[in-house]
């Protein structure tokens, strides 16, 4: 009984902590490796959850009955951030490395802990499967097509124009700023 009273807590503070994990991981990934890329994966990580809030307000369907979050539930905008990295992170990985045994078992995890983080939600009550499932998919195809653009034309845009490097570094750093200010005002000062 205090195993899964313990078992419970830890899933609840997961749970809670999720958002803090993918903020997190994206700073780092941009302090690790301080590229082009990282920017880019960032800004559209942030296009992302505007998509998401302007989803929310649009479709207006509302969380299952015990949650005491106000907002509209779907989509779950945990599930479209947390796929939308592991999608750009897969994508990355077989970019820079290729298919093989590693990528695809890492990549294999990746998604099971994607996953696992979606389906704590649904656990907690905070959102339905359906909810789930659309902002899964939602951030899968917008990271999905984030990734395309960069390799299909912005990098060598930004290889060959100095103008294409001044926009997206300064609209990266934008964004990322934009989305800092979000944070503050949205996760701490309104979670008081």
């Amino acid at each position: 009984m205090i195993f899964t009273g313990l078992l419970l807590l830890l899933l609840l503070q997961l749970n809670h902590q999720s958002k803090w994990l993918v903020a997190a991981l994206f700073g780092l990934i941009i302090v690790w490796r301080h590229d082009a890329e990282a920017l880019w994966a960032a800004t559209g990580s942030v296009i992302n959850t505007v998509v998401s809030i302007a989803l929310k307000r649009i479709l207006n369907q509302e969380r299952p009955f015990s949650t005491s979050r106000s907002d509209p539930g779907m989509p779950s905008s945990h599930a479209q951030s947390i796929f939308y990295t592991l999608t750009f992170l897969n994508l990355s990985m077989v970019e820079s490395f290729g298919v093989n045994v590693i990528t695809a078992t890492v990549g294999g995890l990746f998604f099971i802990l994607a996953s696992y983080l979606a389906w704590l939600r649904v656990s907690q009550q905070f959102h339905t499967v359906s909810q789930i499932v659309v902002g899964a998919v939602l951030g899968s195809v917008i990271s999905g097509f984030w990734f395309w653009l960069w390799y299909t034309f912005v990098l060598n845009l930004f290889i060959t124009s100095l103008w294409v490097r001044i926009i997206v570094v300064l609209g990266g750093v934008g964004f990322c700023l934009a989305f800092i200010h979000h944070v503050y005002k949205t996760w701490i000062i309104e979670e008081r």
